[in-house]
């Protein structure tokens, strides 16, 4: 039984500060990458990333906006799972889902801010410029929203941990609503993310490109977002264990559960993918050096963590499952990087191929280690691994 049983809620509810080292290692991560961004924002793209012509989008756009996009998918799909399918036993992780959602969606935003610049043109799409027939606008649009819808499905925590109940009420009446609407938009953003790519047929790979790469991108999101609850849960299991009310054998059937799921959803992308590559007959291109770069992608980041989570989720082992997930999360993001600029112009001269600065990278790192600092701070306050005991059993 978890610690959390016992101990006093009121205990539980104070803060832990982090460790020297902790604070030390993100405080430098975060004040270099506030340096490069400075220096970006006051020099340009040329003085920080190995960005051109022919790449214009390269590790902020592939990892930041492409991959965070789909890291981000687990709030809509286990929130699904529960309030519209009624798959209750899956409750206890969808507050920490929904905050992993909605700060990796705002990391996008932050992404975004990087790359593009002038942030104040920000709501350009929406009040003077909009191009209603553009993919790009309706990736605006959809991501816009749904960081909303996110950040109100976030709220019951902050209402509760505030003790604001008609608030908490208000908000928890609307979370049915909230939910169909996170569904639709989900769907309709991470399939038109793919769906950019289309314009595009004579400048990415012919085994990456296909007209069905917006359902590419959607069931991917799906596997990506199942597994990073996976990951993030053995994280935060972890770190947060004094927190936990469920038992280490419901954590556990609830991460073998997930597994089930997202074995069945790498086996539809794979079935897809072969589809695609069938219908295109592209099949004689697996012989070339492309080829056995697109295997490595397909074999060793869907097919492998296929079977381990089915083996995973027929023997009950827990680190298998976490072990496919984690594989998961890295081919998802393998994909996202071949098709925004490893696959990308491929027939461009070895010496002419982007290579992400290593301010990209810093910066990158930077998003990221924000997010663990804010995703920290809040779970250590707000009911996030918990239920509040004036709330148990309320949406």
């Amino acid at each position: 039984m978890s610690q959390a049983t016992s101990v006093n809620r009121s205990l539980i509810l104070l803060p832990r500060k982090p460790s020297l080292l902790f604070s030390l290692v993100t405080g430098v991560i975060l004040a270099g990458g506030a340096i490069i961004l400075a220096l970006r924002f006051t020099r340009g793209l040329a003085a920080t990333t190995n960005l051109n012509n022919t790449y214009p989008w390269g590790l902020w756009i592939g990892f930041d906006v492409m991959s965070g996009v789909a890291l981000a998918a687990g709030g809509f799909v286990i929130s699904t799972a529960v309030y519209i399918f009624g798959m209750k036993e899956y409750k206890p992780v969808v507050r920490p889902a929904l905050l992993t959602g909605f700060l990796g969606y705002f990391l996008v935003v932050l992404g975004l801010l990087a790359d593009l610049g002038r942030p104040w043109r920000l709501p350009y799409p929406f009040i003077r410029h909009a191009g209603p027939t553009s993919p790009l606008f309706e990736v605006a649009l959809c991501v816009a929203l749904y960081l909303t819808v996110l950040f109100v499905e976030s709220t019951p925590a902050v209402f509760e941990w505030l003790g604001m109940k008609k608030w908490r009420r208000t908000v928890g009446s609307m979370t049915i609503g909230l939910t169909i609407f996170g569904l639709i938009l989900s769907t309709m953003h991470q399939s038109t993310l793919g769906a950019m790519y289309m314009v595009a047929p004579t400048k990415l790979h012919p085994l990456w490109y296909s007209a069905h790469i917006p359902v590419h991108f959607f069931v991917s999101a799906v596997a990506a977002g199942l597994s990073m609850i996976i990951v993030e849960g053995a994280f935060s299991h972890r770190a947060f264990h004094y927190q936990v009310e469920i038992t280490d054998e419901q954590f556990s059937n609830i991460n073998i559960g997930l597994s089930k799921g997202a074995a069945v959803t790498l086996a539809v992308y794979f079935a897809i993918k072969m589809v695609s590559l069938a219908l295109d007959d592209e099949w004689r291109l697996l012989g070339t050096g492309w080829g056995l770069w697109y295997l490595v992608e397909i074999v060793g980041f869907v097919v492998l963590p296929c079977v381990l989570f089915v083996v995973a989720y027929r023997e009950r082992r827990l680190t298998l499952s976490r072990v496919a997930a984690a594989i998961t999360v890295v081919g998802v993001m393998l994909n996202r990087f071949n098709i925004t600029f490893v696959a990308f112009n491929w027939n461009v001269p070895a010496d002419q191929r982007y290579i992400p600065n290593w301010m990209e990278v810093w910066v990158t790192v930077a998003f990221i280690t924000f997010a663990v600092v804010v995703f920290r701070w809040i779970a250590n306050r707000m009911p996030i691994m918990y239920e509040h005991p004036d709330w148990k059993g309320v949406h």
